[in-house]
C-alpha cells in the first residue's frame, strides 16, 4: 500500500485521503471514456506529516474541524481503506497554497499530466484597493512597471467559482485585484489564461462587446463573458503555455502573492492524444 496522501480535487472542492496516489485516484474517480463524458479536473497533492496533515487549515469560523476530519480520514486509509473523504466541499478556500506538493491536470478518462514545479511571480505587500483603480494603478501598487500597450487577455477562473472573462490586467495584476477588491474579493483563486481567438466559447455578441469595451477603455479592468462549467468546455491545448512556448499553466493567488504551476517543457504525446 502506498503512503496515505491528501488530495484536493478542483473544481468540486473535496479533499480525499487515499492510498491510490494521484494517478490511481484519477482513474478511480473517472466517469468513463472522454468520448462520452465530460469530467476534467485538477488534482493537488498536499503535504502530510505521518498520519496528520502537514499544514494548518485556514480558519472557517468553527462550523467544522477540518484538521480533525483530515486526520481521521488519513487514519482510515492507514487501516486499509483505499479512499476516505476528509472534506466534502469548500476545501479549496480553506487549504493554504503553501500546503501544495504537486499539481496535476486530469482528463475525463483519468489520464494525468503533472505540471512543473511552481515559481513565485509576485509578492503583495500593499493591500489598499478601490473599484476606481486603473490597471496602471494596480501595476504600481504591486511594484511593476506600467504596460505601454494593453491587449485584452482571456482568463478562465476555475475556483472558487468558474467563469470566463476578458481583462486588461496581467496575471500578476489580476491576482492582486481579485484578492483585494471590496465586494468581489475571494480568499484564494485558481485561474489560467487561454488563447484569445476563441469567439465560439461565448455568444459572439458578448465576446465582441467585451473586447471592444476593453480596447476602447484601457482603464477598464475586467469584463465577464461566461458563467458556466468552463473547465469542461475548453480543451487543455487551448490554454496559453500548452505547447506554444509562452508562460502559462495554473495560477494560484491569495493576499500574499501569486504563483504559477507551469506546463512541463515536454508534454507526452500519449497524454496529448487522450480523449477528454
Amino acid at each position: 500500500m502506498n503512503r496515505p496522501q491528501l488530495i484536493l480535487t478542483v473544481p468540486t472542492g473535496n479533499l480525499t485521503a487515499t492510498s491510490l496516489g494521484v494517478e490511481g485516484l484519477a482513474r478511480h474517480r473517472s466517469p468513463g471514456s472522454g468520448k462520452h463524458f465530460h469530467g476534467r479536473s485538477i488534482l493537488i497533492s498536499l503535504k502530510t506529516d505521518g498520519a496528520v496533515p502537514g499544514f494548518t487549515f485556514l480558519d472557517e469560523g468553527g462550523w467544522r474541524n477540518a484538521q480533525h476530519d483530515a486526520a481521521a480520514a488519513l487514519a482510515g486509509v492507514s487501516k486499509g481503506s483505499r479512499t476516505k473523504t476528509a472534506l466534502s466541499c469548500h476545501a479549496f478556500s480553506c487549504t493554504p497554497i503553501t500546503a501544495y506538493e504537486s499539481c496535476n491536470l486530469v482528463k475525463t478518462g483519468g489520464a494525468t499530466l503533472p505540471l512543473s514545479a511552481p515559481s513565485r511571480l509576485a509578492d503583495y505587500s500593499q493591500h489598499d484597493c478601490h473599484g476606481e483603480m486603473s490597471p496602471d494603478d494596480i501595476a504600481t501598487i504591486i511594484g511593476r512597471s506600467s504596460v505601454t500597450a494593453r491587449t485584452p487577455r482571456l482568463y478562465m477562473v476555475i475556483s472558487p467559482v468558474q467563469f470566463l472573462m476578458m481583462s486588461n490586467l496581467t496575471p500578476e495584476e489580476y491576482g492582486w485585484y481579485t484578492t483585494h477588491r471590496p465586494g468581489k474579493m475571494v480568499r484564494q483563486i485558481m485561474f489560467t489564461e487561454i488563447r484569445t481567438e476563441q469567439p465560439h466559447i461565448a455568444a459572439l455578441s458578448r465576446f465582441t462587446e467585451a473586447r471592444e469595451v476593453l480596447q476602447q477603455d484601457r482603464n477598464k479592468k475586467t469584463k465577464t463573458i461566461v458563467f458556466d462549467n468552463c473547465l469542461n468546455r475548453i480543451p487543455f491545448q487551448e490554454w496559453v503555455g500548452y505547447r506554444d512556448g509562452r508562460q502559462g499553466g495554473l495560477y494560484f493567488g491569495d493576499r500574499s502573492g501569486l504563483i504559477i504551476y507551469p506546463f512541463p517543457q515536454e508534454i507526452p504525446a500519449s497524454w496529448h492524444r487522450q480523449e477528454g
